[in-house]
């Protein structure tokens, strides 16, 4: 592929047409200045691109969270942080710290700076190519970007340094590195591929074609993510168009063997890491200390874990007593839960603490769990998972692929494991 012209680091925005209305239809996707009113108070939910943060930022969050909120740290499912349990009139307070701490570029666009990247990518040895000067070079395109601002706070970005990790989290536009200093491109169940130094601009510019595609939907659709377009114009070519009027060189992704899918790091070290998982995603103060002091720098990763870069050698000891998982062989890396109750007007049952109960069946899945208190399943993953949904009785709804929905109890994990090793069908 010939070489593309020389480029900015910071991919610059192209002309805006009229503002889409992707992002204003009901999207009421909560932000780190919109709090969203829980039943355990305000939520507000800072946007951590690639999850990184230095020891500073973090202490920075929990603080917030002591003086403000319940004191946790809540992990979501695309390596974010969740504040909650707080006075919902503490929006700019919250802002400055944020902002002050560098965590807030650009209040435009702070809850559109979802990307989730590949959380060992430059530390352990593996991938094809470390993607943070992609991160920072997207992140920076789309907070400069007065377009981008229109995404909904649900469009997800994901940068795979060519191990595979993104693949399964199904973002609407995904860079992965390939040999040969290229990238490919994926976006709306297309792919082309970019010299790797434009893979940035060519992110943003298949975000723009996206709002371009949303904005034609009909006025009473909703589409805030690709997978919502109705059919149309081939997002992909149209990105491909969008790039070539930039004299950004494309070329088409020839079918060949499947790429190479990579499961999330076990917990455990990794040359120049530890890896930690949270269970349930919730961190008390105990532990978020624990982890502002395990090493040079924290990733956030979309499975509700810490990639601790540079870690001290005494740090998985200190995180394994303050209740996070460090070494492989817990279950509690293949169990998900939503906030339930207290925290969420809609839910049936205390998910959670029912998750924990119920922990001893996880062995008996060959599925992960995820728990959720009502039909919305808020959070659930995009990977292959069996469901546990509770019900308007009461009790529970076991979901797994290719098998009847079955009732079960999660004060009974061995009647639970039963049902999860119960044969395919009806």
């Amino acid at each position: 592929m010939p070489s593309p012209l020389p480029r900015p680091a910071v991919p610059p925005a192209s002309p805006a047409p009229p503002a889409s209305a992707a992002g204003g239809r009901g999207d009421a996707c909560p932000g780190a200045l919109r709090l969203h009113l829980a039943d355990d108070g305000g939520l507000a939910r800072v946007r951590i691109p690639g999850g990184v943060l230095d020891a500073g930022q973090w202490e920075v969050l929990g603080a917030l969270a002591l003086r403000h909120g319940d004191g946790d740290l809540h992990l979501t499912s695309r390596g974010n942080v969740q504040l909650r349990g707080l006075d919902p009139a503490s929006g700019d307070v919250l802002g400055r710290a944020l902002a002050e701490a560098g965590l807030l570029p650009s209040p435009a666009h702070e809850r559109v700076r979802n990307i989730v990247a590949s959380p060992l990518s430059g530390l352990d040895g593996h991938g094809v190519r470390p993607v943070r000067a992609w991160l920072r070079a997207l992140d920076a395109g789309l907070c400069g970007s007065a377009r981008a601002a229109a995404l909904s706070g649900r469009f997800l970005f994901a940068l795979d340094d060519g191990r595979g990790d993104m693949t399964a989290l199904r973002a609407d536009v995904t860079l992965r590195a390939l040999p040969g200093d290229e990238a490919l491109v994926s976006v709306g169940g297309a792919r082309f591929v970019v010299a790797a130094d434009a893979a940035p601009r060519a992110a943003l510019r298949a975000a723009e074609v996206f709002l371009d595609a949303a904005a034609r939907a009909p006025e009473s659709t909703r589409v805030w993510r690709v997978a919502e377009l109705p059919d149309g114009p081939p997002l992909a070519e149209a990105a491909r168009d969008r790039l070539a009027d930039e004299g950004v060189p494309t070329r088409t992704a020839i079918a060949g063997p499947p790429l190479p899918e990579a499961a999330p790091p076990a917990p455990g070290p990794y040359p120049g890491a530890l890896a930690v998982h949270v269970p349930l995603g919730r961190l008390s103060p105990t532990a978020w200390r624990e982890l502002a002091h395990a090493g040079t720098a924290l990733r956030l990763t979309p499975w509700r874990g810490v990639v601790v870069a540079g870690p001290a050698g005494d740090a998985a000891a200190r995180l394994a007593g303050a209740g996070l998982v460090t070494a492989p062989g817990s279950p509690w890396p293949r169990v998900g839960a939503c906030v339930g109750q207290p925290g969420c007007a809609r839910a049936r049952a205390d998910v959670r603490g029912d998750a924990a109960r119920a922990l001893p069946a996880v062995a008996a899945s060959p599925l992960p769990l995820y728990w959720s208190a009502c039909e919305r399943r808020c959070g659930r993953p995009a990977e292959p998972h069996a469901d546990v949904v509770a019900g308007p009785d009461g009790g529970y709804l076991l979901s797994v692929p290719g098998r009847a929905p079955r009732p079960v109890d999660p004060a009974d994990p061995a009647r639970l494991a039963a049902a999860l090793r119960a044969p395919m069908g009806p």
